[in-house]
């Protein structure tokens, strides 16, 4: 929960882990030492209980320019897993301590939305083997004993379509950003703003925390458009979203642009007095911007009004009331005259 005396806690931990070096050599059990330069070459988990089709893997792998790391049973496959995250896995299906099945079973749980590909080797040929390796997980087999033409192909087929899927996943993920961001502030945008207090109402019933929300809106802009035009108004909002970014500066603290020149920010598990901190530091940030505003009938430079609503969600109650106290609120700070912060506090 958020307090008035953390927004006055000033010291940060701004230490940052420096990244692993994992180029230059990649070991594989057995005291077979490949040499690799490339951490952008795929990295590809072989698992076999057998050491001379494992070691004969790990060479065809390599001589077609892989990254390799090997595991001799499914128990240990799910450690290098973990600890590695290879972008693709050779699995034998026969093994002792686990098996392929139930090795690749356990890679889909780990893998949680990724897709790394499983390509299962079986010296089994029955259909119900086939079925099964399928079912648990696997995109592809080959039999033993291995047709090493065929392994290649099917290695690089998968490999590019993993990468394809990623690229695509990427893409999508994109598309699913920009739809809920303002293209002028880089902020979020109204359905963005919409879909967060509800999912934060929502999570905030269930515990009883504090749920805080400020309303904004730039005084007189109307008048500033028309003095200065739109250009210089987009300008002006660009640079008072930027202010609002920098002054909700928690991890779950929410910036969006609610309509015009409206602003929003949303203040999960935030107390009243910490609430109307941040709306101060919101007012005085903008107000040290010194946006020149001669129109304006509160001060010779761009203000905000600002209502501040905190209250604890309950179940049974909608997230808007959370909206119609904090534009109440806004609509006191404008009939008082403008440039300041009014707080309510419901239930």
């Amino acid at each position: 929960m958020r307090s008035l005396a953390d927004c006055h806690t000033n010291s940060k931990d701004t230490g940052e882990l420096e990244p692993l070096n994992r180029r230059g050599v990649e070991i594989v059990e057995n005291g077979l030492t490949l040499q690799s330069e490339d951490e952008e070459r795929p990295l590809i988990l072989i698992v076999d209980d057998d050491r001379a089709i494992r070691n004969m893997l790990v060479t065809v792998m390599h001589n077609q320019g892989y990254r390799v790391v090997t595991a001799v049973n499914g128990l240990e496959a799910l450690q290098v897993y973990k600890e590695r995250k290879p972008d693709m896995v050779l699995l034998d299906a026969i093994m002792p301590m686990m098996d392929g099945f139930d090795c690749c079973l356990e890679l889909q749980r780990l893998q949680g939305s990724d897709r790394t590909p499983v390509l299962m080797i079986t010296g089994l040929e029955d259909n119900d083997s086939v079925d099964r390796a399928f079912e648990v997980g696997a995109v592809d087999y080959v039999t033993k004993p291995i047709h090493w033409a065929v392994l290649r192909q099917r290695v690089r087929r998968l490999l590019e379509q993993a990468r394809l899927y990623r690229e695509l996943e990427a893409a999508n993920q994109e598309l699913r950003r920009l739809a809920f961001l303002d293209g002028l502030t880089r902020v979020a945008n109204r359905r963005g703003f919409d879909q967060t207090l509800a999912r934060h109402w929502h999570e905030l019933a269930q515990s009883g925390a504090y749920l805080s929300l400020i309303l904004c809106d730039v005084d007189c802009f109307k008048r500033y458009n028309d003095t200065y035009g739109h250009q210089a108004g987009d300008r002006c909002l660009q640079e008072i979203a930027r202010t609002l970014r920098q002054a909700a500066s928690y991890p779950t603290d929410f910036v969006a642009r609610y309509g015009g020149e409206e602003f929003a920010v949303i203040l999960p598990r935030t107390e009243a007095a910490a609430a109307l901190y941040v709306a101060q530091k919101i007012r005085m940030g903008v107000r040290h911007l010194a946006i020149a505003h001669e129109s304006s009938t509160v001060s010779p430079f761009v203000t905000l009004s600002l209502g501040v609503a905190t209250m604890v969600p309950y179940p049974g109650t909608s997230e808007t009331e959370a909206i119609a106290a904090a534009d109440k609120a806004l609509y006191q700070a404008k009939q008082a005259g403008r440039d300041r912060a009014i707080l309510k506090i419901l239930n």
